[in-house]
């Protein structure tokens, strides 16, 4: 349910703190600090290293702690801070009628991220769950070239090198959460199977990660992602019975097949596609959403579903490895 439109927000610039001053946190601040009708109030961290760092970047207020930020008077907040803390920050903004957009994922578990959906309900605030990739323009323009098609197979490539940053969880929450939200958006499905395969190549939680999946619609999706690829790569294919759809995320290329003749000819063209910046996007959607009173681009109940997904990948991983352990055993 979507809160209520509110006259005092409706008629006012809304006044915005970012939560977390990392990498993605201070790219909230900045796009933020250039948003018409958007006040940024700050951004708060705990490290003097984050706080000065988005001082130089961005040149925006900082404060220590969440409090000092909220006691500046805030209508919403973006929380970029580690998974781990998502859940004691955003029960705490909640509490004070605060909306709020949570990075992905939402939280560290199913059951904390429905605690906040079901907070931010009772309280009449906007929740919206921070997958970016939605936003971007290639992946845009295939949900639309898929539209109205019968969607038969999906496979999904998100790989590259290690991040140093990362050290807290592994490919699937990191990154394969991302395409599990994307096949659920394109299928408009649940999904109901999950067959993963995992690996610890290099790191010490899974750096490989092969996932397979069936919707409720019956569609099949393929995720390959990795850390371990020494460059960068985001592809997306979607076959479909009367399209074949080939997009690039990174060079934001989308081509169509179609016309598929019995002689094994077919047409082929390259779609138009946008420049929007991804992330000015979804925050742009967000301050709609919170003036509007509509529901978010992606709602809480969407980013506890895809994180669920994630987690039973993890599960159903560590479920067969303990099998597999016992019959050697035996």
């Amino acid at each position: 349910m979507a809160p209520a439109k509110t006259a005092s927000i409706a008629n006012k610039d809304l006044r915005i703190g970012v939560i977390g001053a990392g990498v993605m946190g201070s790219n909230h601040a900045r796009v933020f600090g250039g948003l018409s009708d958007v006040t940024l109030v700050g951004i708060a961290d705990p490290l003097e290293a984050h706080r000065q760092r988005a001082t130089e970047l961005i040149g925006c207020r900082t404060f220590e702690t969440v409090d000092d930020l909220l006691q500046e008077g805030v209508d919403a907040v973006t929380i970029a801070a580690p998974t781990h803390l998502h859940h004691e920050i955003s029960l705490h903004c909640i509490e004070r009628k605060i909306h709020l957009l949570v990075e992905k994922p939402i939280a560290s578990t199913v059951a904390e991220g429905r605690e906040i959906v079901a907070a931010a309900r009772r309280a009449g605030v906007t929740l919206m769950v921070g997958h970016v990739e939605r936003f971007n323009p290639a992946v845009e323009t295939i949900k639309q070239a898929i539209k109205g098609e019968e969607i038969l197979s999906i496979a999904i490539t998100r790989v590259g090198p290690f991040p140093p940053r990362m050290s807290n969880v592994g490919v699937v929450i990191d990154l394969a959460v991302h395409d599990i939200d994307l096949i659920r958006w394109f299928t408009e499905s649940e999904i109901t199977e999950v067959q993963p395969q995992l690996s610890s190549a290099v790191a010490e939680r899974e750096d490989i990660a092969l996932l397979q999946f069936r919707t409720q619609s019956g569609v099949l999706a393929h995720i390959n992602t990795n850390w371990l690829t020494p460059f960068k790569a985001r592809n997306v294919t979607v076959a479909t019975r009367g399209k074949y759809v080939m997009g690039d995320l990174l060079t934001r290329q989308v081509t169509e097949c179609f016309g598929f003749q019995p002689d094994g000819s077919y047409s082929m063209r390259h779609l138009s596609v946008g420049y929007e910046e991804p992330l000015r996007s979804e925050l742009g959607a967000f301050v709609r959403a919170v003036r509007s009173g509509e529901a978010p681009a992606v709602t809480g109940d969407e980013g506890v579903a895809s994180l669920e997904i994630a987690i039973q990948c993890l599960d159903s991983s560590s479920h067969r490895e303990q099998a597999m352990l016992r019959r050697v055993a035996g």
